[in-house]
């Protein structure tokens, strides 16, 4: 017997990749991605240490602001009203913008107070700010009670 092919009849080689699983992969490697994002986050309340670092060179004429206890301000040994700090920054730098603020606070002092006074820094030109700690004192230890700067420069 003599068979007849058709054209239709022959096989065919799949020469195109299945990329079906490639995407099933991908699409569950998201979700796994979108489920664990926010679990990264760090939410650890820090009892951050002082400084033991060598201090960084004291300029001629520092300014000192400090935020006492009692959430009041001073500017060296001067006692000054919030509102009233932009014109006694002024005169203290003599109008110097670029002039470091070394910015003391006493340990109860909340982060957002001290960061309140910083946005005011910020609103009134001095942009340079330096963070004062204890150098050299180890937690709960009274000894080397020389102020070092910490924190270089906020933008």
């Amino acid at each position: 017997m003599i068979r007849i092919r058709h054209a239709d009849e022959t096989p065919h080689e799949a020469s195109e990749i299945n990329v079906t699983p490639f995407i099933d992969v991908m699409l569950v490697l998201l979700v796994i991605f979108m489920v664990t994002a926010p679990l990264t986050t760090v939410n650890v309340p820090v009892d951050l240490p002082s400084s033991t670092e060598k201090p960084a060179p004291r300029p001629d004429n520092p300014v000192f602001l400090t935020v006492k206890a009692d959430h009041g301000l001073a500017l060296g040994e001067d006692d000054i009203s919030p509102e009233g700090l932009a014109a006694a920054l002024e005169a203290a730098t003599k109008g110097d913008k670029e002039q470091r603020i070394f910015l003391r606070a006493d340990k109860t002092v909340d982060y957002g107070t001290l960061m309140g006074v910083m946005d005011k820094l910020r609103s009134s030109g001095y942009l340079k700010v330096a963070l004062v700690n204890l150098q050299g004192q180890e937690e709960g230890a009274e000894s080397a009670q020389t102020p070092a700067a910490m924190a270089p420069e906020t933008p």
